[in-house]
């Protein structure tokens, strides 16, 4: 149960903090399936089998370090 808290504000924006950090999640996920599915993609229509799927997972693994990083950086400290 959610205790209440004085000021509704900063109620809110606990709420935020939540779904922002469920969000990352959610966007790592994205950013490597669609990686996936582009390189699987791409190498049916270029006939390359294993190595756009590669490229894309990497790629899709990078975009999603880089995203967290800019969720996760208000959380971190203050600039």
């Amino acid at each position: 149960m959610l205790s209440k808290v004085g000021n509704t504000e900063s109620g809110m924006n606990r709420w935020v903090a939540v779904l922002r950090v469920v969000g990352v999640g959610f966007y790592i996920g994205g950013s490597i399936i669609l990686g996936v599915v582009a390189g699987r993609w791409l190498d049916g229509l270029l006939n390359t089998k294993p190595v756009l799927v590669i490229v894309g997972l990497i790629l899709g693994i990078v975009v999603a370090f880089f995203g967290v990083y800019i969720m996760v950086r208000p959380f971190i400290g203050n600039k």
